[in-house]
């Protein structure tokens, strides 16, 4: 099988060439990124030179070059995407194109040539939950902001491509994820690190937004369930089945590295934020077995050592110095 994975250079497709080149091991990788702001080849350094992985620099919007290389490949695994809530408000351009048309030009290349795409979406999708309830295959969308409307346009046009080509899709709605390699303008990844810099955290209002939270490792096998026995046409959810508040997060970083509550800076809410998401797995785990195999108090210790532990790596995409490791090899 060899997968054309665009975005495997940020922080869940990393993830995901990690774990498919770890399990199957008759898997080839084609890995399409434009290195933009968060996109990273060091989170695939160990990996360079297995004869099964590849790396391609280029721009999911380049035609030719998604023709070129879908016309190469069994399946596209489809991450590529600006993912920051907080830029999409300032500025939305980036998200409409990289979002929306970007897929559409994987889509396109897709159908030509019938090969089987696999989409990574959201659950922000889906809006905002009271507190009750939980997301499925069957809410209905409601996206609160730039970043989340353009995902929710790229699934009804993946979905849409099914039902008019017969173009064999799939699509996973996915909550917070954490682990290593994400970018440190994310929660977890931005507290732990400011915390090792010796600043403060700064929680978005009260802090009592609530979020389902899943380790990346997890959300990589579920993707490689859903693209070897999905069905397709189908939407899977997602996620850890762990609800927390941003402030319960705050306090269990905070522990983990021995700060106190001086720590916390509350600052200016953001605009739209969405007060709960939770998603609701059944379908996934009694269709397909799959199941977390990770607590969240493991996967959090876990994740939190990365970072202590990779410093140098955190420290440079802070200081803008890891664009050096790229700029060597591809002199852009």
């Amino acid at each position: 099988m060899k997968l054309l994975v665009t975005g495997g250079a940020g922080f869940i497709g990393s993830n995901f060439i990690h774990y498919i080149l770890e399990k199957h091991s008759d898997y080839q990788v084609i890995n399409l990124d434009l290195l933009t702001y968060c996109g990273n080849l060091e989170n695939l350094k160990d990996i360079e030179k297995d004869e099964r992985y590849r790396f391609v620099k280029g721009d999911i919007c380049d035609l030719q070059l998604v023709d070129d290389l879908a016309k190469d490949c069994d399946a596209i695994v489809h991450f590529a995407a600006e993912s920051h809530v907080d830029r999409s408000i300032l500025d939305s351009t980036p998200f409409i194109r990289t979002n929306i048309l970007g897929t559409v030009n994987l889509l396109n290349a897709a159908q030509k040539y019938n090969k089987r795409f696999h989409y990574i979406s959201t659950d922000e999708v889906f809006g905002s939950l009271g507190f009750t309830g939980r997301f499925h295959e069957k809410s209905l969308y409601d996206p609160h902001s730039p970043y989340s409307a353009s995902k929710a346009a790229s699934d009804h046009l993946v979905r849409s491509y099914f039902h008019t080509h017969g173009l064999p899709i799939t699509i996973t709605n996915c909550s917070n994820n954490y682990g290593p390699y994400q970018f440190p303008e994310k929660l977890i990844p931005l507290f732990v690190t400011n915390l090792l810099e010796g600043k403060k955290v700064p929680v978005y209002g009260d802090g009592l937004n609530i979020r389902d939270w899943l380790y990346v490792e997890d959300h990589c096998q579920a993707i490689d369930l859903v693209l070897s026995k999905g069905k397709i046409g189908e939407t899977y959810c997602v996620g850890g089945n762990e609800e927390k508040t941003n402030l319960e997060i705050t306090y269990k970083i905070l522990k983990f590295l021995g700060f106190g509550e001086e720590k916390i800076e509350h600052i200016v809410d953001r605009k739209g934020h969405d007060k709960r998401y939770a998603i609701d797995s059944s379908k996934i785990r009694e269709e397909l077995g799959w199941q977390p195999e990770h607590t969240f108090e493991d996967a959090m210790k876990k994740t939190v050592e990365w970072y202590k532990e990779n410093q140098e790596w955190w420290k440079r995409i802070k200081t803008g110095e890891y664009r050096d490791y790229y700029k060597k090899q591809y002199n852009k």
